[in-house]
Order: structure tokens, then C-alpha cells, then sequence
């Protein structure tokens, strides 16, 4: 195992500058998820510290060894690319026995490796096949296979699991998880996908044009987003955003009056220089339930589409111009079309800044207490 730090490290390809002073830590052991739109950067800072992309400013440790000039096989890093890059003409064996081969290690030792690492990833029964013989799933694995079999200090994913099916994501995300649990090494993974994020990381690492927005755990980013961006990156089907204007500030929070006409006071930290100003109230989709009491945060629904996919149930609609989507607290009977009034307690709200900077809210969420 190892940790990795980064020291406002950056990049640039001429003028384009594509990542700016990445400062950020990973323990011994973490699963870290580097999480972020096309561009935001993600890959590059993987390969950065895979030693395939030069860096062009600040420092890269490995176990407190600066190893910015460090080529990128002399780092012992396992990576796994979106790509299976599987030698075809050989066997699953052989692919698995190649780095061992030629980092000159015994035939010994070779052998005994290759058997623990097939069994370890359950593809004992495929060793002497080819990769054309295998699905996408299987092939993966041997891939992942190939980076174990060198006992690395860190293991490198960019996007392993973007050329399969739905089905088999799901089998390979979890077959990761256990491998994490399993080997303990330290985990660095990208995805754009946050789904991939939110059920496999320690730590998520969102990135925004070249930048960190956020770092923290799923909880912490799910539930305290520091930014609009977060909010609606982070979470399936993405938080709600509803305009407003704060009419007042008091000890207790902020007092908005929505675009839509409804009054709420949101348990955020008080800023008088907000009065007057234009915010935006963040919901999320499971924070809603049918309104009843007076001092919830209350929305009328023109609905659009009603969801059942069995077990959940989404709603779909528009509340003045805003779009939005509720899951319904239980299945019941909707029409598809007409009106619904919809709840959230004002503790499950979020508020932002026309900066998209959060306000940090006073209390936890009403469902936490």
C-alpha cells in the first residue's frame, strides 16, 4: 500500500490550461473516485500520476518520494484502462504471466502468482482460453488480473467498466469493491459516471474545468454539497433547483420567497448582505412527500410524466418554470397528467449563492435527527 499526495500540481497543452493547482491527499488503503464531466480533467490527472503525462507544475509523492521525474514503470503502479489491451494471440495465462515475465521473476514464482490471482478474480477455469473466447465482463477481469499479478503500491482505473453492458457494470462494481477489501491497496478510479462514485468510493474527488470542487465521502457530498455544481452532479435523478430572493435575514436562517410564489425560512448560517438578493433552493428528489403541515416548504406540480419502475415511483413535472422530479414516498394510484402539491421540511433544503457557492445549513437534515 501507499498514500499519494499532490501539490499544486497543473497542467496545461500550450494555452490551454487543463488542470490548476490540484492540491489533494490519499491514504494508505483509500478508494478514491475521480468524478467529473468530459473535460473536467479526471484522465489527465490519473495518468499524471501513472507517470504517462508529464507534469507541468508542482510536486507528485508516493510514499513522500517526489516522483515527478520518475518513469512511469519504475513507480509500480497497476493500471486498468477503459481499453482491455489484451495480447490476442495469448492465453489468459500467458497475458496474466507477461509482466512477471518480464520483470525476469522465477517460473516458480510466476506460476504460483498466476494461480492466486485467477483464483482471487474467479477466472481459474479460463486460463488456458484466448481473448476472443471471453465476454467483455471476463476479459476485464483479466485485465484487472494482470495489474494484481505485479502486487502494486497503487492500482490506477480510467473508466474499466465504460464498454459494458448494464448488467455486468454492476457485477464488476461490486467485484472491484471486494477486491478493494480484499487486497487493501490504495484505489484511484475515474468514471464520469456518479453512480459508479457514489457505491465504490471512500472518497469522491469532483472535478470542474481543471479544478476540485469538492472532496469527500458519498455521504458528505450527497448531503452537504459545497456547490449548485455538486448538488446536481452528485445524486440520480439530480437535485432540484427552484429560484428565489431572500426577504430577510434572522438568527434562525434566511427567509425566501420563491419564484413561485411560496414563503420558506431556510435553517442556513444568516447573512444580512443576502437581502435582496437572488438564491437558489436545492431539493432533492427523495426529500419530498405529500404536503400537509404548514410549515413545510410546499410545491404545486403541473405534472408531465409519472415513473413506476416497481419498487419507486417518479414524478415528473414543472412547478412555474422549473422542472422537477419527486419519488414518490410510496406507490400511490397518480394520474398521468393534472396537479400534485409536494413537501420537503425546510431542514432537507439546500441554498445557493448566484455564485453557486452553498450556505452552510445550521442543523442536519430532518432526516437525520
Amino acid at each position: 500500500m501507499a498514500d499519494v499526495r499532490l501539490e499544486g500540481v497543473s497542467k496545461a497543452y500550450g494555452t490551454i490550461q487543463i488542470l490548476r493547482n490540484i492540491d489533494l491527499t490519499i491514504d494508505h488503503g483509500e478508494f478514491v473516485v475521480f468524478v467529473g464531466p468530459s473535460g473536467s480533467g479526471k484522465s489527465t490527472l490519473l495518468r499524471m500520476i501513472g507517470g504517462l503525462e508529464r507534469i507541468g507544475g508542482g510536486r507528485l509523492l508516493i510514499d513522500n518520494e517526489v516522483v515527478n521525474d520518475v518513469d512511469a514503470a519504475d513507480r509500480n503502479l497497476g493500471m486498468v484502462f477503459q481499453s482491455y489491451a489484451l495480447y490476442p494471440h495469448m492465453t489468459v495465462r500467458e497475458n496474466l504471466a507477461f509482466p512477471l515475465r518480464m520483470a525476469k521473476r522465477s517460473r516458480a514464482e510466476i506460476d504460483i502468482r498466476v494461480a492466486e490471482t485467477a483464483s482471487l478474480l474467479q477466472i481459474h477455469h479460463l486460463l488456458d482460453r484466448r481473448p476472443r473466447q471471453l465476454s467483455g465482463g471476463q476479459r476485464q477481469r483479466v485485465a484487472i488480473g494482470r495489474a494484481i499479478v505485479r502486487e502494486p503500491r497503487v492500482f490506477l482505473f480510467d473508466e474499466p467498466l465504460s464498454n459494458l453492458d448494464t448488467e455486468l457494470r454492476v457485477q464488476m462494481r461490486v467485484q472491484i469493491a471486494k477486491l478493494h477489501k480484499q487486497l487493501g491497496n490504495t484505489m484511484i478510479y475515474v468514471t464520469h459516471d456518479q453512480i459508479e462514485a457514489m457505491t465504490m468510493a471512500d472518497k469522491i474527488v469532483v472535478l470542474k474545468d481543471g479544478m476540485i470542487e469538492q472532496v469527500g465521502s458519498p455521504h458528505d457530498l450527497y448531503h452537504n454539497p459545497a456547490s449548485r455544481f455538486v448538488a446536481g452532479f452528485i445524486g440520480s435523478p439530480k437535485m432540484n433547483f427552484l429560484g428565489g430572493k431572500v426577504e430577510a435575514a434572522h438568527e434562525s436562517g434566511l427567509d425566501v420567497r420563491l419564484d413561485t410564489g411560496m414563503a420558506v425560512s431556510v435553517p442556513v448560517k444568516p447573512d444580512k448582505s443576502l437581502v435582496g438578493q437572488p438564491v437558489t433552493l436545492g431539493i432533492r428528489p427523495d426529500d419530498f412527500f405529500p404536503a400537509a403541515a404548514e410549515r413545510e416548504v410546499a410545491i404545486d406540480l403541473d405534472l408531465d410524466f409519472v415513473e413506476r419502475l416497481g419498487g419507486v415511483t417518479y414524478i415528473y413535472g414543472n412547478a412555474g418554470k422549473e422542472a422537477v422530479v419527486a419519488k414518490a414516498s410510496k406507490p400511490e394510484p397518480l394520474n398521468r397528467s393534472g396537479k400534485v402539491r409536494l413537501a420537503a421540511s425546510p431542514a432537507d433544503c439546500h441554498l445557493f449563492m448566484m455564485n453557486g457557492k452553498a450556505l452552510r445549513r445550521l442543523h442536519a437534515p430532518a432526516k437525520w435527527s
